[in-house]
């Protein structure tokens, strides 16, 4: 008796399967319109792509910049001493340095000043600081644009930022005068201090806020010029690893002893990076729309495609094709478009933003404007800087975006009755 031969069925995602949807990928011109819907799924998935690539690349590039800035310039502990001068500060700064982790302690002098030259005047901010402690600050050490900051103990002349020195106009060599309300106390009241001093160092930090209202005065000539004897008013701690500051916070306590009251950075500038914060998440998911929106047309496209192919897929069905097949060639068809569209995203926003700087200039020359004005964004460049796990993780949410709006046509595809395809043919 003769074995019966069992009909020899197909892998899945063969061969035949790709051929059929590449063949529907390239719509003949009776179904153009169809055609022109999957075009602009393809481009509204790249740009959606792109967009959220560059804005989470600026966004993550102006974080590290101010994040650089401002822990480049201030401590990440502060320690003040409470109900007295601070006058054993060199004993206590000794121990804090001692601690495994610790770069630096440095004692350091605040006070707001006036600022005046023959032709100007603005409000500034005088740290006093010695020439040790400033030379463990690069960012000012290492970005002097005029004069010298060698010998800085020894004189009594003051470093200024960039952009104060030009709207003061004046540069290294000049004199300018330093105005403080807390002066000599008479039988009048406190009289303003006055005094002039000689521009030493001009640094440019890259931060227009820091250039702008930054004065750096040798320590001792701080201590005489605002009357504070042989004290400071605190020492800004530097540490090796700035986002894993409480466990240094905890053995500065127990080093300095129960007189010091001990703050971090994230304290001082919370709100500052919690905004930052919030508003990254909120443009990621704005953005998230758009590629949402294009996984939606994907949607619409297909479906079109599955009700003009009825026949098609009728015969198909007719020939030995299974469900599964034809759910497959839909799927493949509804993915490409969101894969390739995905992946032509992804190198438009990293090429885009390798070249962010040099585009903003030509923006800028091509409409005669002054795009990130540095006055209202604090840095004098945009910044970009790709996190290769966000990055990662936004790819992956358009390919899985694209790959689900294909299932529900799919299944629709593959539900269709040969018969019921063909009554009306």
């Amino acid at each position: 008796m003769a074995k019966t031969m069992a009909a020899p069925t197909t892998r899945p995602f063969s061969a035949f399967e790709w051929m059929l949807a590449g063949r529907y990928l390239r719509a003949r011109r009776k179904e153009g319109f169809i055609s022109v819907i999957a075009g602009f799924s393809f481009l509204g998935i790249m740009l959606g792509v792109a967009t959220l690539i560059i804005v989470m690349a600026v966004m993550n590039g102006f974080r590290k910049d101010l994040f650089a800035k401002i822990l480049g310039l201030n401590g990440h502990v502060i320690v003040n001493k409470i109900g007295a001068p601070f006058e054993d500060y060199a004993d206590i700064r000794s121990r804090i340095e001692a601690l495994t982790g610790v770069k630096a302690a440095i004692p350091l002098i605040e006070g707001q000043v006036m600022v005046s030259s023959a032709v100007q005047a603005q409000g500034g901010l005088v740290r006093g600081i010695d020439q040790s402690s400033l030379s463990k600050l690069p960012l000012v050490w290492d970005n002097v644009r005029a004069g010298s900051l060698e010998g800085f103990d020894n004189q009594t002349g003051i470093a200024i930022g960039q952009r104060l020195a030009n709207t003061l106009r004046v540069t290294a060599g000049d004199t300018i005068t330093l105005v403080s309300p807390r002066g000599a106390v008479t039988p009048f009241g406190t009289a303003p201090r006055s005094k002039p001093y000689t521009i030493s160092a001009v640094f440019e930090l890259g931060m227009s806020e820091y250039d702008r209202m930054m004065v750096f005065m040798p320590l001792k000539e701080a201590q005489r010029y605002f009357s504070k004897g042989d004290e400071v008013d605190v020492l800004e701690v530097v540490v090796d690893d700035p986002e894993r500051v409480d466990g240094y916070t905890e053995e500065i306590r127990r080093v300095g002893g129960p007189t010091i009251q001990v703050n971090d950075w994230r304290h001082r500038n919370e709100t500052f990076f919690t905004v930052l914060e919030v508003e990254r998440n909120v443009m990621f998911i704005i953005l998230s729309l758009i590629v949402l929106v294009a996984a939606l047309n994907i949607i619409s496209g297909l479906m079109m495609l599955v009700k003009d192919k009825g026949r098609d897929i009728a015969i198909l069905r007719t020939m030995g094709a299974t469900k599964g097949a034809i759910m497959r060639v839909f799927l493949i068809t509804g993915a490409s478009i969101g894969i390739v569209g995905t992946i032509a995203g992804f190198i438009l926003g990293v090429v885009f933003c390798w070249n962010l700087e040099e585009i903003r200039q030509f923006v800028a020359w091509l409409t005669s404007t002054q795009i990130f004005d540095p006055q209202v964004y604090y840095l004098n460049k945009l910044p970009a800087d790709i996190n290769p796990r966000e990055t990662g993780a936004i790819v992956l949410m358009a390919m899985a975006l694209s790959v689900l709006a294909t299932l529900y046509p799919s299944w629709r595809a593959s539900k269709l009755e040969p018969v019921e395809a063909l009554r009306y043919e």
